[in-house]
Order: C-alpha cells, then sequence, then structure tokens
C-alpha cells in the first residue's frame, strides 16, 4: 500500500498584506510532513488559497496552525473584499488522494473542528460530506449574509448556531470545515467592466438556478473587468468545456465575449484532457494515447526495472489473493459493482453526441452522471468493507476478564458487526441502480457497444449476488434479532428485484442485439 495523503485547499480571507499570507504559510510548513502544493492570491477578492497535502495527522495539526496563524493577523472588522467570506480562516476542506477514505477525511474536519472551537474559541461548522445536517451541505447557506450577518443571527438564530465553539464572532469570524471530492475553481473573464451582465449569465449556469449540474457561480467585478466566478463540484459530471461554451453563447446574447479565463489552485489532468477530447471531438480517444502516460505509469517503470509485466490494479488483486483476511468477498463486490459503473458510463460518452441518438442523449448525459457518482461511491466501498471488516476482528480482541470487559466487548462486536453487514448492504442497493442503468444503455445506448452495456450488467449481477452473500453471513452472527430480520428483509427485496432487472435485460440483448443467452 502507499502512504496516505490527504489534500487541504484551504481558504483566508487576506491577499493585500503579502507578509499576512507569507506568515500563514509558514505556519501550514513548519508541521512536519506537510507540503504546499500551490498559492494563489487575488488582491480584488482579497482572498488567498493555499493548496497542501501530506499523511492525514500532518494535514490536520497544519490546518489548525494556519487557522490559528490567520487569527491572530485578520481582522474581519477590517476586512474588505469582493468575494464572500465569514471568517479569517473562510473555508477548509479536506480531500482523499491516496489510501485515505472519505469518511476518514470526515473524521478529520469533525476532529479539526472540535479543537478549533475549544481551543481557539472560532466557531466552526461543517459542510459538504461532514455536515450534521442536509441544509449545511452547501456552503452557500453557511455563509449567507457574510461575516456582518453572521455576527448579528450567531447568538439568537438557531439554524445559525455553530457545530463547534461559541455561539459568538470575534474579529477572527467563524470557519467552515468539511470533506469534499476534488473541486475546479475556475473564473471567465467577460470582455466588459458591466458586473451586471456576468450576474445575468452566472444565474443561467449555476445549478441552483436550474443551470448546468456541479456548478456554482457568482458575478463579480475584479481587476476593471466582469468575472463570472465558480466552482465545479464534479467535472466528471459536468466538463470545463460545457461550462465555458454556455458562458461563451450567453455572453453573446449581451454582445459580449470571454476574454480570459483563469484557474484558481490546482486542476486534475483529467479535467484538462476532457477538454481537449471535447474541442477536438476525439471521439475514438483514450488515455493510454497520451505520451507521458505510457512511460511514467507505474506498470511502464516496473516493466522496464523488472523486464516483466504488471496491471493496472494489480496490487489490489495481490492484497485479495494473499492469506488476510482483508480485502475480502465484501470488497471484491463493489470492486465489481465500481466496473459495472464505469462501463455503464462508457456507453453513455459513446452515445453521446451521436447524431443517430440525438433523441436520447439528453437521457445518456443523466445516465453519465449518475454512473459516475456511483463509480467514485462504490470504489470508496472498497476500502470501507475492509475497514468495517478490521473493526470487527479489533472487537473480538478486547479483554473480557471482568463482566464489565466482557460487556463492552459483546456490545462493540455487536455495532461492529452491524457496520460491516450494512456497508455490503449499501453496495448492493447502489449496485441495483447500476443494474437500472445498464438496462437503459442496453435499450437506447449506442449499438455498437450493446456488449460491453450487457457486460456491465453481468458485472452488477454478480456483485449485488456476492454482497448480499456477505450480509446474511454477517447478520448470522448478530444478536439484535429485529436489525437481523431488516437486513434479510431489504436483502430479499433487492434479489427480487435484481431478478426482474435480469429478465428484462436478457430479452432486450436478445431483440436489440441478437444476443441471447446459450
Amino acid at each position: 500500500m502507499s502512504t496516505p495523503i490527504v489534500e487541504c485547499i484551504a481558504n483566508y480571507s487576506e491577499a493585500r498584506r503579502p507578509e499576512v499570507v507569507e506568515a500563514i504559510a509558514s505556519s501550514i510548513t513548519g508541521v512536519r510532513g506537510a507540503r504546499i502544493l500551490d498559492r494563489h492570491s487575488d488582491l480584488d477578492h482579497n482572498r488567498s488559497v493555499i493548496t497542501f497535502i501530506g499523511s492525514p495527522e500532518a494535514i490536520e495539526e497544519a490546518a489548525f496552525q494556519s487557522i490559528k496563524k490567520a487569527a491572530e493577523l485578520i481582522d474581519l472588522d477590517q476586512h474588505h473584499g469582493e468575494h464572500p467570506r465569514i471568517g479569517a480562516t473562510d473555508v477548509v476542506p479536506f480531500v482523499p488522494i491516496t489510501d485515505v477514505t472519505m469518511q476518514d477525511c470526515v473524521a478529520i474536519a469533525n476532529r479539526l473542528g472540535e479543537r478549533v472551537g475549544n481551543e481557539l474559541g472560532i466557531p466552526v461548522y461543517l459542510y459538504e460530506q461532514a455536515a450534521k445536517s442536509p441544509e449545511r451541505q452547501n456552503l452557500e447557506n453557511i455563509r449567507r449574509g457574510q461575516y456582518e450577518t453572521l455576527k448579528e443571527e450567531i447568538a439568537t438564530h438557531p439554524d445559525r448556531f455553530p457545530d463547534f465553539g461559541p455561539a459568538r464572532l470575534g474579529p477572527a469570524g467563524a470557519t467552515v470545515i468539511g470533506a469534499r471530492y476534488p473541486l475546479i475553481a475556475f473564473n471567465v473573464y467577460l470582455s466588459t467592466a458591466d458586473v451586471g451582465i456576468a450576474n445575468q449569465i452566472a444565474r443561467v449556469v449555476r445549478n441552483s438556478s436550474g443551470g448546468l449540474r456541479y456548478v456554482k457561480a457568482l458575478g463579480m467585478l475584479v481587476e476593471g473587468r466582469a468575472q463570472v466566478s465558480m466552482n465545479l463540484t464534479n467535472y466528471r459530471g459536468t466538463s470545463v468545456a460545457r461550462v465555458v461554451e454556455m458562458i461563451r453563447r450567453e455572453a453573446a446574447r449581451y454582445g459580449v465575449a470571454i476574454h480570459h479565463s483563469e484557474l484558481v489552485g490546482l486542476i486534475p489532468e483529467e479535467a484538462l484532457v476532457d477538454v481537449a477530447v471535447w474541442y477536438l471531438q476525439l471521439d475514438q480517444f483514450t488515455p493510454e494515447q497520451i505520451l507521458e502516460r505510457k512511460l511514467y505509469s507505474p506498470e511502464s517503470i516496473q516493466a522496464s526495472e523488472t523486464g516483466g509485466t504488471t496491471t493496472a490494479h494489480q496490487s489490489f488483486l495481490d492484497e485479495l489473493a494473499a492469506s488476510s483476511a482483508t480485502p475480502g468477498g465484501g470488497a471484491a463486490a463493489a470492486y465489481a459493482a465500481a466496473a459495472g459503473a464505469a462501463l455503464v458510463a462508457m456507453v453513455a460518452r459513446l452515445t453521446i453526441g451521436k447524431k443517430k441518438y440525438v433523441d436520447v442523449e439528453a437521457d445518456m448525459q443523466a445516465i453519465l452522471e449518475e454512473a459516475e457518482e456511483l463509480r467514485l461511491e462504490l470504489t470508496e466501498a472498497v476500502i470501507r468493507d475492509s475497514e468495517a471488516f478490521n473493526q470487527v476482528m479489533a472487537a473480538y480482541k478486547l479483554p473480557k476478564e471482568s463482566a464489565i470487559q466482557e460487556e463492552g466487548r459483546n456490545s462493540a462486536i455487536e455495532k461492529a458487526i452491524c457496520e460491516a453487514s450494512h456497508v455490503p448492504l449499501e453496495v448492493a442497493q447502489k449496485t441495483t441502480r447500476i443494474l437500472e442503468l445498464a438496462e437503459r444503455v442496453i435499450s437506447s445506448g449506442n449499438i455498437q457497444a450493446i456488449s460491453d452495456g450487457g457486460t456491465a450488467a453481468a458485472l452488477a449481477q454478480a456483485a449485488i449476488e456476492s454482497a448480499l452473500l456477505n450480509v446474511r453471513t454477517n447478520a448470522k452472527m448478530l444478536k439484535n434479532q429485529k436489525e437481523v430480520d431488516a437486513l434479510r428483509s431489504e436483502a430479499s427485496r433487492l434479489e427480487n428485484l435484481t431478478g426482474v432487472l435480469r429478465s428484462k435485460i436478457r430479452s432486450i440483448l436478445a431483440d436489440r442485439g441478437g444476443i441471447g443467452p446459450g
């Protein structure tokens, strides 16, 4: 296994005093194991974004030290800038990168939030995946009215009480801490100083106003130009190219054009490749055609060093084949399900943009977005399943010398087995949805990829059967009969639904592709 890596993209309400930004950056690099990847300061926004990575422990400590330093040096009562803010350290999201799950990042957010609230006396709100209530998932809801309004409402409005820390604001304001998937901060400048046009375009493109999914946008005046400032929260679901083209068309309505665009912080390579594929219309492109990927891939490096060959997922398969209990059948089920989701996304992509399938393009786009979300969640479940079973084994190792110890041990075992039952159940539930999506791409997607859709369905069916086998095996060890009955009931429901879908898919494959059983 490689070293666990977490990324933090912290936003600080200062850009006009370089010495303050430098002091904050130094507080980060002063923590052993934390490394800054990128720094971006915008004078008009009066905001700096520092991206740093490292081990979970190092990043958690570095984030705390930076929040502490920002609180010492930034006074929100004196702060002015174009960008909305409620705190000296405004937003601190954690992103899982390598051998770290989203649940790990949520745990980091909770520990850091509690520490900031207790030790620094700064109110903390949890957002995105770490949010404790649905209405706090979106940053915009928490930041409503900015620092000035929150200062008045935090002590009197229950819906504005913080998750940690005091219900009052000092000059450091409040801090929003959370866990999320990779986000692209992207700004488009227009050939006009009319910020009203930028506001109109932002309203059209952002999801909350009925625009593009996974797009958050605001209109601003920056460096004398109207700017559409955006966060793209899922670049796989809504590509950068699609956003740019929508802004270009909307700008033309007002007689203006895109002057230039700007990237804040870092961007995944995959997002840039998607832009190139979209604009060049490279319908048959595969990432393996990128020279540098071939040259520097682990497979190529290992092959050149050993004279042999390897595969992209050899590490997981090696672990699966090992004599250790984890990863096991539940992880393998999630792995197969993620592969099924990937194939559904592939068929949708091969259908979108084809004249022959223009009538189903909207449906394929929706399928693509959902399949990619499910693929991410199921990929995480591969790790979650192993972690859940490791907790079961850890519970069995607890001492039981006294009656109190034995009672605590039994309680821990029951809780751990319950969690170990629910992870594969979630896998089965999500995979049932993949099977439904597979039916749709098989039914109306690109006929040239019908076998890929059929393979997606076959993988999903196997994953569901495997996941439910793990559910029933774990449920047998539970003492809570009510919980056992609920697990078995849901497993039976999913099994029946899978049977219905399997029959429909076989019929469609026979009718549409001439691919029948046997």
